[in-house]
């Protein structure tokens, strides 16, 4: 394939930065980047999405920002699921790249809110797909707590009347995580990070949010946030929201690495490894589907057969091209990765 050799290597990026008003400057220490303003909400930092592109930081596709690999590149990059993936679930709209990788700095507590699912994104022509996600969490006090799902028996009409008279916070169910947990998030799940959390959050390439409540916050204007309850009402999904924080499940890995699996849905799977200094980990991308591997304490090389080395230390992120072929990643120092590609 012409112009396919930068494939061979690991692609790094240079994130798109928000700065929403609940973020914090958590995301600067732990990257060790200089990021920009005095507030920090969001690093995009794998992301094909049309509000929010990454741009490759190094090597010989250095400056060319994500949506226009995949233009170029294809399957080649994505593999034939991530071609499939665009294609089913509107991704092509949001820059063809099927996920989206975060860091999140809850540094005050994030709006309740709600995502659509794959089939209301489409029948409101959104030209995105839904957006499923889940969130790793990096940091979080002792007395740190997530929304997740609503208190039981709470049906639409419930919800509904909470919402419009200001009782809505006695309808949601709220939970206890520490550092180390996953969470899955559904369409259609209402949610919220509340404050004194680190997250990363790998979704699907989506950015359309539903308020439902808002902290009685006003923004720059100094007026109230539009909350969007009646859409979100079309999109909850009032059934059992699951257990919240996943409970991981055990794979088989090598010496010196530990290896499971904590979140995995049709839409993505994220395994997390625990791997000793100087142990290493081989796997083959064979054109199926892209990877990307997150560095979330250490320091980890990851090398292509023939192509130089990418180290990624404290937290970071890099993507492997779907055709990439052989590839070792060698922890440096003793690392937790996380390892996300599409099932």
């Amino acid at each position: 394939m012409p112009g396919s050799a930068p494939l061979a290597a690991p692609l790094t990026f240079s994130p798109c930065v928000k700065d929403y008003m609940w973020g914090g400057r958590n995301l600067a220490r732990l990257t060790g980047r200089t990021l920009p303003g005095d507030v920090v909400a969001e690093t995009w930092e794998i992301s094909g999405h049309r509000a929010g592109p990454s741009i490759v930081d190094s090597g010989p596709l250095k400056g060319r920002g994500l949506p226009s690999l995949v233009e170029e590149y294809g399957a080649a990059l994505v593999g034939r699921r991530g071609v499939a993936a665009a294609g089913a679930g509107g991704a092509a709209g949001a820059g063809g790249f099927p996920l989206l990788v975060k860091l999140l700095d809850a540094n005050h507590a994030l709006s309740v809110q709600v995502h659509p699912g794959d089939d209301h994104a489409a029948a409101l022509g959104l030209g995105e797909p839904g957006k499923t996600e889940m969130w790793y969490i990096l940091e979080a006090g002792p007395e740190a707590r997530i929304i997740h799902g609503l208190q039981p028996g709470t049906d639409r009409e419930a919800l509904h009347r909470a919402a419009l008279g200001g009782r809505l916070q006695d309808r949601l169910r709220r939970l206890a995580v520490r550092p180390g947990d996953a969470v899955m998030v559904p369409a259609g799940t209402v949610h919220g990070i509340l404050s004194g959390i680190v997250v990363v959050e790998i979704q699907q390439s989506a950015d359309t949010t539903y308020r439902i409540h808002d902290w009685g916050r006003t923004g720059p204007d100094g007026r109230p946030r539009k909350l969007h309850i009646e859409r979100a009402m079309e999109v909850i999904d009032f059934g059992d929201a699951g257990p919240g924080v996943a409970e991981p499940r055990a794979v088989e890995a090598g010496p010196g690495v530990r290896r499971e699996v904590i979140a995995e849905c049709d839409r993505f799977v994220v395994e997390r490894l625990g791997v000793q200094a100087g142990a290493g980990f081989e796997m083959v991308l064979g054109g199926e589907t892209f990877e990307v591997w997150g560095v979330m304490g250490g320091e980890a090389v990851f090398a292509g057969r023939g192509s130089p080395p990418v180290g990624v230390g404290g937290v970071g992120f890099t993507l492997l091209p779907a055709t990439m072929g052989p590839c070792r990643v060698v922890a440096v120092a003793d690392s937790v990765l996380l390892r996300s590609y599409l099932p």
